[in-house]
């Protein structure tokens, strides 16, 4: 049965009547909204009407509109209950939830759940380094579950990918040291010691700190990054499942391959930024190159490389654990995969400045 809408006018109230099957219905009805403008009520008889779909909702949504807009009052009741649903649901104006009020706490209950999740969090971590050293000293022994292929794909990722980007950013770094350092050497004739100053800075503690902030925002965030999509898309579930240690499958070779290409990539970021000071030094100080390079060599202890390359090897620790442990604890959606990789990269970087600090006193007292 065809679709009808017929309306009738009686007394200032239009009773309209839909009868047949409204689908993919295209009766005209711009003379029924003209109708409205000389009644104030509005009824429906829908007894006769059969099946329907939206375009008798675009109908009734524009007749409503058009009431509105005349201050014309509408009966709904004569439709089938589903249909009144689905008009109410395109008249609401907004489909906000509502939003509860919040409720404020004083100062000492907020800082007791500060508190609180301070020391959850730090029992979380620690508990992850427990597991992380314990999954490493099972490597030690043979007994890691730990493929060979995914050690070697992570040692590619952060290995000779990465020598490109810390050459450049160790050797711009010993070209600002050498500028800087000029300036007050200037003042005593001493620019020769620019050389000195370069080698020392960049071989004890420069070199390893630019090279563990490069690797913390390139690899720290990938490992957080990847770990946390593994997490999201129920992976490591499936591993657990399957009885395999998400630590020995997915974090230990990525521990494996930093703490053994950053005291590498170290050594590197020393070489780059010497090449960097000694720019500035042969090309803009003026410096004979022969001197320079004399001041240079003997500057170079061996005492000041090891201490660097061990602040490396700390550094790939660090990293490491932030990004595995951020991957591991991401949550369940693509935000979360965001948030873990943006804590991890500060994390890395905070905690590489404490443990700088640390070692420094230790060496310091040690006069190491």
């Amino acid at each position: 049965m065809s679709a009808q809408l017929n309306y009738n006018i009686r007394n200032q109230e239009l009773e309209i009547v839909l009868a047949g099957d409204f689908i993919h219905n295209k009766t005209p009805h711009a003379d029924l909204l003209s109708a409205i403008h000389n009644v104030k009520n509005i009824t429906f008889n829908a007894a006769s009407l059969k099946s329907w779909d939206s375009s008798l909702v675009v109908i009734l949504f524009e007749l409503a509109k058009t009431a509105q807009s005349q201050d014309v009052k509408i009966d709904w009741s004569g439709l089938p209950a589903n249909l009144q649903e689905m008009i109410s649901l395109a008249l609401t104006s907004s489909a906000t939830p509502p939003t509860r009020e919040v409720q404020k706490q004083d100062f000492f209950t907020t800082l007791g759940e500060d508190t609180l999740n301070n020391y959850h969090s730090l029992k979380q971590g620690l508990s992850f380094i427990r597991s992380a050293m314990n999954s490493f000293a099972r490597l030690l022994g043979g007994k890691a579950i730990m493929r060979k292929i995914d050690f070697l794909f992570a040692l590619e990722g952060c290995g000779y990918k990465a020598i490109g980007i810390v050459s450049v950013v160790s050797f711009m770094v010993g070209l600002i040291l050498a500028y800087v350092g000029s300036i007050q050497l200037k003042n005593f004739g001493a620019q020769i010691y620019v050389a000195s100053l370069v080698a020392i800075g960049m071989t004890r503690i420069m070199g390893a700190i630019m090279a563990g902030i490069v690797m913390a925002g390139r690899t720290g965030a990938a490992y957080a990054a990847t770990i946390g999509t593994m997490q999201v898309n129920e992976e490591i579930d499936a591993l657990k499942t399957m009885g395999l240690s998400p630590m020995d499958f997915l974090v230990l070779p990525r521990i494996s391959a930093l703490i053994l290409a950053m005291p590498v990539l170290t050594l590197l970021s020393d070489i780059m930024g010497i090449l960097g000071g000694a720019v500035v030094g042969i090309f803009t100080l003026g410096i004979p190159y022969e001197s320079y390079w004399d001041y240079t060599w003997d500057a170079l202890f061996l005492k000041n490389f090891w201490v660097g390359i061990f602040h490396g090897f700390v550094y790939g620790w660090i990293i490491s654990i932030c990004g595995g442990y951020y991957g591991i604890n991401c949550g369940r959606n693509a935000d979360s995969v965001g948030i873990a990789t943006t804590k991890a990269v500060v994390s890395s970087i905070v905690w590489m400045i404490v443990i700088t600090g640390v070692l420094t006193v230790i060496l310091q007292e040690f006069h190491l």
